[in-house]
C-alpha cells in the first residue's frame, strides 16, 4: 500500500506558484498496476520521484510499507559526470550491499546494459538510449515490491529489446509497476488501474478504463474545435482497438476451457473403460 497524507508540491513560477499536487490524499493499493494519466505538464514524472524519494514534498507525507525502486526510463537520475561503474557503485553502497554483493550486481549491470565499452566512461557522454539501458540493467539487479516506469520505450536492437521485454515480463509477474507513458496501448496492457493527475488534483481509479475515459473528457472539454475533432477519432479507434483485443481474449479463454473438457472428458472415458482382456499365456 502507498498513502498519500495531505500531500502538496509546487514549482515558484512568474504569478506565484504551479501545483503538481494540492493537499491530496488518497491510498493506491498493493499488488496492482497503476497507470499514470495527465496532460503534458501535469507533474507525472515529478509524482514518480515524490513516490520513489527522489523529491521531498512541501507538505504532508507518503506513507508505504513496499520497497520501491527508482524511476525506470529514458530519463535517469545518474551523475552526468560520473562514468557508469561509478554510478553502479554508488548505488550500491547506499543499499548497504557487501564487496561480493557489489561485484555480481555490476557484473550483472554490465552483461544486461551491454554497454561494456562505455561503462568506465561519463554518463553524460552516453545516449538516452544507454542511460535507459543502464537504468534497467541496474534495476534488475535490485528487487522491489513495486518499479517505477518512466517513458520507458523500446531501445537497442532487436536482440536488446527481446530481452528487455522478458525482463519486464518477469517484472511483472512478481511485483507492481507504476507507470507514466503516453502510449495508451501499452498503459492498458500493463496497468488495471489508473491515476489521473491535473492542476494539483489526482484521482485514483480502481479500473483503468474508468481513468482512461476520465481522461479523454478531460482532453477534450480543454482542447480546440479541431484538436476535439482529432481527438474524437483517435478516441473512437482506441474503443475499436480495445473492443477488438477483449473479444480476441474472450476467445481465446473459450477455447481453453473447450479445449481442458475436453481432456477432461477423455481422461473419464479412458478411466470408465474396462481393462483389455489379458492374451492366454502357452
Amino acid at each position: 500500500m502507498i498513502e498519500l497524507q495531505n500531500l502538496t508540491k509546487a514549482y515558484p513560477v512568474k504569478d506565484g506558484f504551479r501545483y503538481i499536487l494540492r493537499d491530496v490524499s488518497l491510498v493506491i493499493p498493493t499488488k496492482t498496476n497503476v497507470a499514470i494519466l495527465g496532460p503534458n505538464g501535469a507533474g507525472k514524472s515529478t509524482f514518480l520521484r515524490l513516490i520513489g524519494g527522489a523529491e521531498a514534498a512541501d507538505s504532508g507525507a507518503i506513507v508505504t510499507d513496499q520497497d520501491i525502486s527508482w524511476p525506470l526510463g529514458l530519463n535517469s537520475g545518474f551523475q552526468g559526470s560520473l562514468t557508469g561503474r561509478q554510478n553502479v557503485l554508488f548505488v550500491c553502497r547506499i543499499n548497504g550491499l557487501d564487496k561480493q554483493q557489489i561485484r555480481h550486481v555490476v557484473e550483472q549491470v554490465v552483461d544486461f546494459a551491454e554497454i561494456r565499452e562505455y561503462f568506465d566512461m561519463p554518463v553524460n557522454t552516453y545516449s538516452s538510449g544507454m542511460r535507459a539501458r543502464l537504468t534497467f540493467g541496474l534495476s534488475m539487479a535490485f528487487r522491489f515490491d513495486v518499479y517505477l516506469v518512466d517513458e520507458l520505450t523500446s531501445v537497442g536492437d532487436a536482440s536488446f529489446r527481446r530481452k528487455a521485454k522478458a525482463a519486464f515480463d518477469e517484472i511483472r509477474s512478481r511485483a507492481s509497476l507504476i507507470f507514466v507513458s503516453h502510449n495508451m496501448s501499452t498503459l492498458q496492457e500493463s496497468c488495471e488501474s489508473a491515476l489521473f493527475i491535473r492542476n494539483g488534483l489526482a484521482e485514483y481509479y480502481p479500473r483503468i478504463k474508468d481513468g482512461i475515459e476520465a481522461y479523454d473528457e478531460y482532453v477534450l472539454e480543454t482542447s480546440s474545435p479541431e484538436a476535439k475533432e482529432a481527438m474524437a477519432r483517435e478516441m473512437a479507434i482506441a474503443r475499436r482497438k480495445q473492443a477488438r483485443r477483449e473479444k480476441i481474449a474472450r476467445m481465446l479463454k473459450k477455447a481453453k476451457a473447450k479445449k481442458k473438457l475436453k481432456r477432461e472428458q477423455l481422461v473419464a472415458q479412458e478411466e470408465a473403460s474396462p481393462p483389455a482382456p489379458e492374451l492366454p499365456t502357452e
